[in-house]
C-alpha cells in the first residue's frame, strides 16, 4: 500500500504571518490536529492544535485576561509553527510513512508530489485506519 491511497489530500492550510486568533478558529471549527504552513506552494511547517494550544495565554478570554494576553494572539504562524517538517511522497510505502514518524516522534507527515508541492497528509489516524482495512476518512484526520 502506498501513501497515496491513505491520504487526506487537500490539507487546510494557512500562510506564514496568518495569526494565531485565526488559526485558533480553524481549529475550533474543525475536527483535525493539524495546519501546514505553506508560502508561494513551499512547505514551511506544521502547527498542531497542541502548538496552539502552548501559545495562547491561559488567560485569553477569561476575567483575568491582560493586555499582555491577548497580544499573544496577534503571533504570526511562522512564530509558532514547527520548522522543517519531515514528509513524505505519494509513491512511498505506508510502511515507510509509519517509520519516518515513529524515528521523528512525529504525528503527521505532510504528502509532497514530486515538484515538492503540498498534496497532502498523512497522520497517526491514517496509519491505523490502513492497518485495520478500514476506508479513509478524507479531510478528517489532519
Amino acid at each position: 500500500m502506498r501513501v497515496a491511497d491513505i491520504l487526506t489530500a487537500s490539507p487546510i492550510t494557512v500562510g506564514l504571518d496568518d495569526s494565531l486568533a485565526s488559526i485558533k478558529r480553524i481549529f475550533d471549527s474543525h475536527a483535525f490536529h493539524h495546519v501546514l504552513v505553506v508560502g508561494d506552494g513551499e512547505l514551511f511547517g506544521v502547527i498542531s492544535d497542541r502548538d496552539v494550544l502552548r501559545a495562547v495565554s491561559p488567560f485569553v478570554d477569561s476575567p483575568n485576561e491582560r493586555t499582555i494576553d491577548s497580544a499573544t494572539m496577534k503571533r504570526h504562524a511562522h512564530q509558532i509553527m514547527s520548522r522543517k517538517p519531515i514528509t513524505i511522497t505519494t509513491d512511498q510505502p505506508v510502511e515507510l510513512a509509519a517509520r519516518r514518524m515513529l524515528e521523528a516522534k512525529v504525528s503527521c507527515l505532510p504528502v509532497l508530489d514530486d515538484h515538492g508541492q503540498v498534496v497532502g497528509i498523512v497522520t497517526w489516524h491514517d496509519l491505523l485506519r490502513a492497518l485495520c482495512g478500514l476506508p479513509t476518512s478524507a479531510g478528517n484526520s489532519a
